[in-house]
């Protein structure tokens, strides 16, 4: 379970503290159950996403995560100068996998589908190439807890619909938080939905019935 209780978060600019991104979000999000993101551009849900993730820290109220949550899946920074095997052994000893580690890396390595880029330097991977091997680093390590920000949209259209597989069978064992812009998306991985606007946060049982509430709103 995550409570996320009265959060408020806003960033600083240059001209000093920017707008409230969200206001006084209180939300429960269940043990097992995929939830949606949903909301217009701006409307905090990568804010939300990270903040659920601890990859950032809210201005005000908390956050309790009772479960493993994962790093936003297919994000992560990546050290350039380093291969792509280098950066896999780095991070399975940062999660203390010493005993496993060889196995874990050959794992990242074969999804990846890198071949023998794996050992190039990440300074010469494109865009994709660095998808999929971040994509492939956070599949290793297991999580009561998936977060995952637009990662279907990214790498080219194979790994694509190998990411989304990944997501479906997942539902067995882990739950999944999930931002993504397209519906379809959505409604492949996601039973209930939270809908994200004016700073504030709107839980729904049934995705479905978040989306439509999303586009009623919208069509006003």
């Amino acid at each position: 379970m995550i409570a996320i209780k009265d959060v408020y978060k806003r960033y600083k600019t240059r001209h000093g503290m920017g707008e409230m991104v969200l206001c006084g979000v209180t939300v429960t999000i269940p043990s097992g159950v995929n939830v949606g993101l949903i909301g217009g551009n701006g409307a905090g849900k990568s804010t939300l996403l990270s903040l659920i993730g601890g990859v950032d820290h809210p201005t005000k109220g908390t956050i309790e995560r009772n479960c493993r949550i994962s790093w936003p899946v297919g994000q992560g920074g990546l050290e350039p100068t380093l291969t792509g095997r280098q950066n896999a052994k780095f991070v399975c000893r940062v999660h203390g996998h010493y005993d496993d580690l060889e196995d874990r890396v050959a794992y990242i390595h074969d999804f990846s589908e890198l071949r023998e880029a794996f050992d190039e330097p990440i300074y010469t991977y494109s865009s994709g190439m660095r998808s999929r091997l971040q994509f492939s680093m956070s599949m290793a390590f297991d999580f009561d807890v998936y977060i995952s920000d637009e990662v279907t949209a990214a790498g080219d259209a194979a790994f694509r619909k190998k990411a989304a597989a990944s997501f479906r069978d997942l539902s067995d064992r882990a739950g999944l938080i999930m931002v993504a812009h397209g519906e379809k998306t959505l409604k492949d991985n996601c039973q209930s939905g939270i809908w994200l606007v004016d700073g504030k946060a709107h839980w729904f049982d049934k995705l479905d019935d978040a989306l439509k509430a999303y586009n009623e709103h919208n069509a006003k």
